[in-house]
């Protein structure tokens, strides 16, 4: 009896360590950057938030991460960018996309801890928008597939 005591303790210890150590699935890291930082990390400057310039990622109903459209005023850059709220911190897949009026999809794409991003020049042009992010297999989306935030 007291050997089976010990092994149902150890297991229990061991349990309560794994989960302490990585966590439950379902309570995952918050995001430390914002859109604008994203787009100010990888490109630089000052980005505002584009009027119907967000979208929620969801995968059956949880949130996977966001996608956002910013604007530069200095340059006339658009910049798209996508942020996990999945396995944030761990190297998955994510992906940020925009179209500028004229032209084709650009995408930045890749296996990335945090976010995804990706800019053009869109003044005097309107622009649609995707973002993509990964949850264990399957890749989720959302954006605006029509022609908005003309200017």
């Amino acid at each position: 009896m007291r050997v089976l005591a010990r092994r149902l303790s150890i297991s229990t210890l061991s349990l309560a360590v794994a989960v302490a150590t990585f966590g439950s699935p379902a309570r995952a890291a918050a995001n430390p950057y914002t859109a604008a930082q994203a787009c100010s990390n990888d490109f630089g400057g000052s980005w505002t938030q584009v009027s119907d310039g967000h979208r929620s990622i969801t995968d059956s109903g949880t949130k996977v991460g966001d996608v956002y459209l910013m604007y530069n005023s200095a340059t006339g850059y658009n910049c798209v960018a996508t942020l996990k709220a999945v396995a944030v911190g761990s190297t998955t897949g994510v992906a940020a996309r925009l179209r500028v009026e004229g032209s084709s999809w650009v995408t930045d794409s890749g296996n990335y801890k945090y976010y995804a991003a990706i800019q053009r020049s869109a003044r005097g042009a309107c622009v649609m928008y995707e973002g993509e992010v990964m949850n264990f297999t399957m890749w989720f989306s959302n954006g605006r597939n029509a022609w908005g935030n003309c200017g």
